[in-house]
């Protein structure tokens, strides 16, 4: 495994449908120690967390991944089994290809070339791996900045392999993420039979008012660097399965992608008094995935452009749209933050792939930013 494609294979051929690993950190591991780095575990509960540093003090320039992928769906319909990676027209096909052991394997590559270049770098350059990013990231990079953050790990600079390219890799690239919040709403109604309706309440008449209140609204106009408040609903379940009673409660699941003019009090509190201009019967709770978060113009931002544009003719897009990442964790550790990966046209798709080319160019990339930030 001497070359980021064939590291990519032995990756992405251990199943390892988050949360589970699949031996993937071991095997990274194993590799960085021998080449100096040092080794921590920091696993909680079910999840693995790796921690592999070279160097010491600051600045520190931190890689992040993750080795879990999502469940591959109905096999059958894959043109090659998910786990048993395969070349084919120019790409490996693969579960996590591009999301993201291609990435894994192109840091590991890089970490491994940057040190043996530059034993005495600045600073401190290191790795860190989740297997809780597709899943409910809990005990994944969540529980490791809160590690971090009570015995003072600090954190500079984050470059996170998540697949950002559109079109061509490096011509995107996320300098923050929106935040999300979901709530989950319980309506209460008095269960009876439909041709008794001032016998009964029918929570979904209560709703709906509600529902078009949410949906309708403009919430606002978006940001230079964020695009606009979206507010989606996920899940509504209501009903006996007879046609002939009004059911007594309904359950609600939705969720706000919202940029920095809004908290996640502030739109919990719109929420809330929404339900009560309405007069509905509500049991309201809300999980916080994370807040909104932007990297400005700096140092980071700097080296990747530089590197993109000298090295590999590309001027990359800076955005924050799509979903959440990991980064959401790190930022507010004070770390600048950037999402740099792969061509993301295929992720969580059946028949995923990447392509080959892009593995090495992508471990060249990762190197020379880690070159321009820790190497005077």
């Amino acid at each position: 495994m001497d070359d980021v494609l064939s590291l990519t294979i032995e990756l992405c051929r251990r199943p390892s449908v988050t949360p589970d690993d699949g031996g993937c950190q071991d095997l990274v591991a194993a590799r960085l120690a021998a080449r100096g780095f040092a080794i921590e575990r920091l696993d909680h509960c079910a999840v693995r967390n790796l921690w592999a540093t070279h160097g010491d003090g600051g600045p520190v320039l931190v890689f992040l991944g993750h080795t879990d992928v999502v469940p591959t769906g109905p096999e059958p319909a894959w043109s090659s089994p998910p786990f048993e990676p395969t070349l084919r027209d120019g790409m490996l096909y693969a579960r996590g290809a591009a999301d993201m052991k291609g990435s894994v394997a192109a840091m590991t590559l890089a970490l491994e070339r940057f040190v043996a270049a530059n034993p005495a770098h600045a600073g401190s350059v290191a790795l860190l791996l989740t297997s809780d990013e597709e899943g409910d990231a809990i005990d994944g990079i969540r529980h490791v900045a809160q590690v971090f953050r009570e015995r003072g790990q600090r954190i500079d600079w984050c470059v996170a392999g998540e697949p950002s390219s559109a079109r061509v890799l490096g011509d995107q690239i996320r300098i923050g993420r929106r935040g999300s919040l979901t709530g989950y709403a319980t309506v209460r109604g008095v269960q009876g039979h439909v041709a008794y309706p001032d016998k009964a309440r029918n929570p979904i008449h209560a709703l709906a008012p509600v529902l078009a209140e949410l949906a309708a609204r403009t919430w606002d106009a978006g940001t230079p660097e964020f695009p606009a408040t979206s507010f989606q609903v996920a899940n509504i379940r209501a009903g006996t399965g007879a046609t002939n009673v009004v059911p007594g409660e309904l359950t609600l699941d939705f969720n706000f992608r919202y940029n920095p003019d809004w908290t996640a009090p502030s739109l919990q509190a719109e929420v809330e008094a929404c339900f009560a201009r309405h007069a509905v019967d509500v049991a309201l709770r809300w999980h916080l995935s994370g807040e909104p978060f932007l990297t400005p113009a700096g140092a980071l931002r700097a080296a990747v452009a530089t590197v993109l544009a000298e090295r590999h003719g590309v001027t990359p897009e800076a955005n924050t749209g799509g979903g959440t990442s990991d980064g959401r964790f790190i930022a507010p550790l004070g770390a600048q933050v950037i999402e740099l990966g792969p061509v993301n046209a295929s992720i969580h798709q059946v028949d995923e792939h990447v392509r080959i080319d892009d593995l090495e160019k992508l471990a060249v990339i990762y190197r020379e930013i880690a070159q321009r930030l820790l190497v005077r």
